[in-house]
């Protein structure tokens, strides 16, 4: 039987992640009540999403009961945001008597993507071109280490060969810095299906990055958060990519200290689709016209060429906010056309093997 790599994620995790919906949101508060009792001065990212809205909901309906301090929301707008969210932004606020404070990032999406480069696929495959661009790593290393009867000395020389570039052959190679094959795992570029040869017959015609989310959101999060001893972020295991990725900080993934001694807490980790439209349901949360009105599934950075349906969103948002519609496709159209090749030499590759 083949043996199959699997992350910390699935084989360290806590017990109320099989709970049924009710039960495991009974946890999840008692996790937030004991966090927030201990570190009373918090922050928490509100993104204006539905993640946010659960998120949001859990946390004041605890504090309320047992009578603790505000926590500080905070709101990062990158310059590319749908009207339908600010204004929900502004009705949460309302509705649960907080304040949910504004972030703007020096350097906007249009900025960083011009400067930088624009995502492709994910962030994990993003930040992975982007460095086969930048160090002008050939693609042929990939074909050199899979001929090779002894990988561990063909990963030794071409480390040798190729200083200071440790990730990028990993990711090339689909191997660990050991040289042993890791093909099953997220970070490396075949995680997704043909991309390797994909690049190979079509080289890419932009500049990959996925610095526009360090500029519009991660440094801006940062600096908003300074003096608060615990941050509150709404990642979720299901979503997948780098948010399924392990930290060295911890394996639970649901609370962690950083280095700076600032603790982290994700609630929503272990929160299913199906825990959330319980949760939704029985409390009667409504989300923001993007989710309700607009029909999205999901909002995150608008237009973000990550998302595999991003085309198809924007058509949706297209009838309410053209105007968005048209800056997202003057900043991600390289992009959105490209992965549009990458969908069809999928099928093309499906049907000649068949």
């Amino acid at each position: 039987m083949k043996n199959v790599h699997k992350s910390r994620v699935y084989t360290d995790r806590p017990s109320y992640v099989d709970f049924a919906a009710p039960n495991k949101f009974e946890a999840i508060k008692s996790i937030i009540a004991r966090r927030l009792i201990e570190y009373p001065k918090a922050m928490c990212s509100y993104s204006g999403g539905s993640d946010s809205d659960i998120m949001l909901h859990l946390i004041e309906t605890v504090r309320k009961f047992f009578a603790l301090p505000p926590v500080e929301y905070c709101f990062f707008d990158t310059g590319l945001e749908m009207e339908a969210t600010k204004k929900h932004v502004r009705e949460v606020a309302e509705l649960y008597g907080v304040t949910i404070t504004t972030h703007k990032p020096k350097k906007n999406i249009i900025q960083s993507a011009r400067e930088h480069g624009i995502p492709f696929v994910s962030k994990i495959m993003s930040d992975g071109l982007e460095n086969v661009q930048k160090k002008a790593i050939p693609l042929s290393i990939a074909e050199e280490y899979a001929a090779a009867e002894d990988k561990q000395a063909k990963r030794a020389e071409l480390k040798a060969r190729y200083p200071k570039c440790e990730s990028v052959i990993n990711f090339l190679c689909g191997c660990n810095s050991s040289g042993e094959p890791r093909p099953d795992i997220q970070l490396v570029i075949n995680s997704s299906k043909h991309m390797l040869d994909f690049v190979k017959e079509n080289p890419i015609p932009f500049r990959v990055s996925a610095k526009c989310c360090d500029y519009c959101k991660k440094s801006v999060a940062l600096k908003a958060q300074k003096g608060f001893e615990m941050v509150i972020t709404g990642e979720r295991r299901a979503e997948g990519g780098m948010r399924s990725v392990p930290r060295q900080d911890n394996t639970a993934m649901c609370f962690s200290k950083t280095a700076n001694g600032q603790y982290r807490l994700r609630p929503l980790y272990y929160v299913s689709d199906a825990d959330k439209q319980w949760y939704k349901d029985y409390h009667g949360i409504r989300y923001s016209d993007a989710y309700e009105v607009y029909g999205l599934k999901r909002t995150g950075c608008c237009g973000c060429s990550i998302s595999a349906t991003a085309v198809e969103d924007l058509e949706k948002i297209r009838p309410y906010e053209p105007n968005v519609v048209k800056a997202a496709w003057n900043i991600f159209g390289d992009s959105y056309r490209y992965r549009q090749r990458y969908n069809e030499y999928k099928v093309a590759r499906r049907k000649r093997n068949a």
